[in-house]
């Protein structure tokens, strides 16, 4: 199931932080794509940048759950970097599901299985019929980001 992603930039500014970064949606390696690009700052409590989407959009029904996981056309800078999902379980901004992927050096295919992401400050169980925003993030050590993603799927193995 191909999504549409109306993607956000956010950075760490939103809790004090100095991480520099931005969004485009330009030609990379020969697809068009919705980059993240910037400068992760550990200073002012800091380290973050992400670009993230909505599922539901305009109050939307959206159900997961006949779907085994989510699927990235990726590209980027050989770093890594977090897939990070929401449900409508998760009260506080600090909480997600996640599962950490490397940007490879030449566009490629992952896949990130929905029983294989890890609940961070959270005791919820993840429950795709709750799925809710979807965000790829710069996170938790200094470094230049640089990202592309082509392409989001919810796939059935």
């Amino acid at each position: 199931m191909q999504l549409n992603p109306r993607w956000e930039y956010v950075a760490d500014g939103v809790m004090g932080g100095v991480s520099k970064g931005g969004m485009s949606r330009e030609m990379f390696r020969g697809r068009m794509a919705v980059i993240l690009r910037g400068t992760v700052s550990l200073q002012n409590n800091g380290g973050f940048i992400q670009i993230a989407f909505d599922v539901r959009r305009d109050n939307a029904e959206f159900n997961a759950g006949n779907w085994d996981g989510i699927e990235l056309d990726v590209c980027g800078n050989g770093e890594r970097y977090d897939i990070r999902l929401r449900t409508d379980h998760l009260t506080r901004p600090w909480q997600s599901f996640r599962a950490e992927f490397t940007a490879p050096q030449d566009w490629q295919v992952l896949q990130v299985p929905f029983n294989t992401v890890i609940p961070h400050r959270t005791d919820a169980v993840f429950d795709p019929t709750q799925l809710r925003r979807i965000g790829i993030l710069a996170i938790g050590r200094e470094f230049q980001a640089d990202v592309a993603v082509a392409g989001v799927r919810l796939y059935r193995a």
